[in-house]
């Protein structure tokens, strides 16, 4: 059984409690214990029916997604001679088998001749023998794993440059640790593991992306004054909020749709174009901590549908009762700044997502506005969306076109029609 995927950009996570213990029957999808990340805490269910033969990930251990966490003794009565290998190896060399893939739902070991005992994973091996690239390269490649272990990280890396026909020294990024000298009225604060895992995800998408922010004002009166007209009557009617959530993320939805290229993912060179639209949004918790749930398939949804799905998520994530699938898929991401007052900010994209929208908060202010009658000076409601692209792939026309037409389908969108 193997620590399992549990959204993206989430690549280990901590054992907080074994619900079961060492000779225990378990049921396929019975939880077997409870794990914690950065961000969400969630109980893993058995891959399999039969007993719980050993625990290998302990309760407060950190494990990497893909690595070994328990052996189950399958009921099935289907087991081959290398299935049987591949489990007496584990279970007798688990210190050096951290690391490996399955193929086929079925555990797979790449076997390769290794003259100077170094450990390579399968996962590793895999990408080697794909991109034909001998034992003695890799003994080559400075590995940035425990025990300068060769990653998969390190591995791309290497193709990535050797792609380039570049040839530069690589360095492990390395912390500089400053000399701390408290001063009266200092004091030290350590930052929790969800802090550091936050600020770690933002300096590597920071360096992944090089980050460029357009911005764009959008006049919402008449959808605010909509709104206001009913958002009474409606909380009475449907017992939920009417909030400006619904209405961001179905425009937001609207212009992917028209600018398709907005929802891709940009991974090894590639571009990877989605035909759905799953659209994250930040939510902020009691900590100040904020985290992103997805709504998926927004493209497919009417408005009400997305009025309840959005409240429904949203609820849940305040209350602690996400599960992995909630955070995982999202193609593009809404930060909603104002309702912490801001007027506009900068977001970091959430990786491998190529766009991320900042939706400042909502003043009344001064405008002209062009009528029949000629220029007026009236009191209007807006906004600033902020709009930040990776410039690898979203040039400042598509990135301004896009942040554009989500603005202008606030000012149009009609909301009393959507909602009958």
């Amino acid at each position: 059984m193997l620590m399992p995927k549990m959204g993206e950009s989430i690549m280990e996570g901590t054992v907080l409690k074994w619900l079961k213990k060492e000779g225990d029957k378990i049921n396929e999808d019975e939880s077997v214990l409870e794990v914690a990340t950065d961000k969400v805490d969630t109980e893993i269910p058995s891959t399999c029916s039969g007993t719980l033969k050993k625990i290998i990930a302990k309760e407060g251990e950190i494990v990497k997604v893909g690595s070994p966490i328990a052996i189950i003794d399958s009921d099935s009565q289907i087991q081959s001679n290398e299935n049987k290998d591949f489990v007496g190896e584990l279970e007798n060399n688990f210190e050096e088998i951290k690391d490996f893939t399955y193929k086929n739902s079925e555990p797979e070991m790449v076997k390769l001749k290794n003259d100077s005992n170094k450990f390579y994973s399968p996962l590793v091996l895999n990408i080697a023998n794909r991109e034909n690239i001998s034992l003695d390269v890799l003994d080559s490649i400075k590995g940035s794993g425990e025990n300068e272990r060769v990653t998969k990280l390190d591995l791309l890396k290497y193709l990535e440059d050797k792609n380039l026909e570049i040839n530069p020294i690589i360095e492990e990024d390395r912390e500089i640790e400053l000399k701390i000298e408290l001063k009266e009225g200092e004091e030290i604060i350590e930052p929790d593991r969800v802090r550091k895992i936050i600020a770690s995800r933002m300096i590597e998408s920071k360096k992944i992306s090089p980050h460029v922010t357009s911005f764009v004002e959008s006049d919402i009166t008449n959808v605010f004054n909509s709104r206001n007209k009913i958002k009474k009557k409606f909380l009475e009617e449907n017992n939920m909020p009417l909030t400006f959530n619904p209405v961001f993320i179905k425009c937001v939805a609207d212009a992917l749709t028209e600018f398709p290229m907005m929802n891709i993912s940009y991974i090894n060179n590639k571009i990877i174009k989605k035909n759905y639209i799953n659209i994250g949004i930040a939510v902020a918790l009691k900590d100040d901590n904020l985290i992103v749930p997805v709504i998926k398939n927004v493209d497919k949804m009417d408005f009400m549908k997305i009025v309840k799905e959005s409240n429904k998520l949203i609820n849940r994530t305040r209350n602690g009762e996400l599960n992995a699938d909630d955070l995982e898929g999202g193609t593009y991401t809404i930060s909603n700044v104002g309702s912490f007052g801001n007027v506009m900010g900068t977001p970091i994209i959430m990786q491998p997502q190529v766009g991320i929208l900042a939706i400042g908060t909502i003043k009344k202010v001064p405008a002209v506005i062009e009528t029949k009658n000629g220029d007026e000076i009236q009191i209007r409601n807006k906004l600033f969306l902020s709009h930040t692209y990776d410039h690898r792939i979203v040039d400042g026309a598509l990135g301004g076109k896009f942040a554009q037409k989500v603005a202008e389908n606030l000012e149009n969108f009609d909301l009393k029609s959507n909602i009958s």
